[in-house]
């Protein structure tokens, strides 16, 4: 993995069928993985021991945080807070990068 230059969609090229997280980079808490998700899969409420930022290269999803909701396609990304809770619902079938920090 470490001095490859990969394209997203390499990462992994698994047929999606259902919740499924490749870490692929770890130190300590920190960590690099890959999530995949189902159309209508839901990864309920938890939190994060790292500041995280999830990327959405394939698909759509919907992270919820308390009281607010943000949708997220291919290409985007969002950040947050450790401690933060959170679910996160597949609206399509759906591949992120998820990065602790």
């Amino acid at each position: 993995m470490f001095y490859n230059v990969l394209e997203l969609k390499e990462l992994p090229e698994k047929k999606i069928e259902g919740f499924e997280m490749e870490t692929l980079m770890e130190r300590g808490d920190s960590s690099l993985a890959v999530v995949s998700l189902k159309k209508d899969e839901i990864i309920d409420n938890h939190i994060s021991v790292c500041d995280a930022c999830a990327i959405v290269y394939e698909g759509e999803a919907e992270f919820h945080f308390a009281a607010e909701k943000f949708t997220l396609k291919k290409g985007e990304l969002i950040m947050f807070k450790k401690e933060d809770e959170h679910k996160v619902l597949a609206k399509k079938d759906t591949k992120f990068l998820l990065i602790k920090i």
